[in-house]
């Protein structure tokens, strides 16, 4: 991780669950983080959160580099004006980006036979759409800015390999289409003849507040097994870390125990 020490990485949806984590590991480690959500006021305290939780189940881990910075801004992942401003507020003040976690994603219990069109459109909105908007923004301030070897990681789910249930079959397709997309990226990069490299991080069950808005998944997860925030920020890491000949292009992570 030392390479990216004084960079700039960019983590959408960081106000809670995976992306805080996400924040405070890449911050631990050097990396200047913008940290983004609509709920931008929660995002300082959900970090420092996440770093507490981290400590009091003994996974934090003392890094000898010195501390990035942390920058927080309102974003609302379904408004492309929003995506952009930030942008251009990157561009701005730090330069560019080098590195974009897309982990924002948010899921209905919605299905396909009764659900208003409003709770399909903003599941795809902010996980299709809002994904690839960003990512074509980091891409474009990389290759403008001579970057070669960025970093451009989707958090999926286990959901863009099997619909376990007709009311999450939306938010499965768009995890569905985040596998699409991570390999067309990929291919887009082989045909610049491009070093950068695009990772798909897939977690099977985690406790964060995104289960917990889900009723029916809340009432059927709570005795299962489950991951914490902190592994999926691992694991983030990990592929971070690879040598520049290497690409994790897939990485799954579910908890031991998890029947699905």
């Amino acid at each position: 991780m030392e390479r990216w020490s004084g960079r700039v990485a960019l983590v959408t949806g960081a106000s809670a669950g995976i992306g805080a984590a996400v924040a405070y590991q890449l911050q631990d480690h050097g990396v200047n983080v913008v940290a983004v959500a609509r709920r931008a006021d929660k995002i300082e305290e959900a970090v420092a959160q996440a770093k507490k939780d981290a400590k009091s189940r003994g996974r934090y881990h003392e890094t000898k580099a010195k501390p990035g910075k942390l920058y927080v801004k309102k974003c609302d992942l379904a408004k492309e004006e929003d995506i952009l401003a930030v942008f251009k507020w990157i561009k701005e003040t730090l330069g560019g980006v080098d590195i974009l976690v897309n982990n924002a994603a948010l899921a209905k219990e919605s299905g396909l036979t009764g659900a208003p069109t409003g709770d399909w459109k903003i599941q795809l909105d902010v996980n299709i759409l809002g994904l690839s908007i960003c990512t074509r923004e980091a891409v474009q301030n990389m290759r403008g800015r001579g970057v070669d070897d960025g970093h451009i990681i989707h958090i999926s789910s286990v959901a863009g390999h099997r619909v376990s249930n007709h009311k999450s079959a939306m938010y499965g397709a768009t995890k569905h289409a985040v596998m699409a997309l991570t390999e067309g990226l990929r291919k887009d990069f082989v045909e610049h003849k491009s070093n950068m490299k695009v990772s798909c991080v897939t977690p099977g069950l985690v406790k964060t507040e995104f289960r917990d808005n889900l009723p029916y998944y809340k009432g059927m997860c709570e005795n299962l097994p489950s991951l914490y925030s902190e592994d999926l920020a691992d694991a983030v890491l990990y592929v971070l870390g690879t040598p520049p000949h290497v690409q994790i292009h897939e990485i799954i992570v579910k908890p031991v125990g998890e029947a699905f």
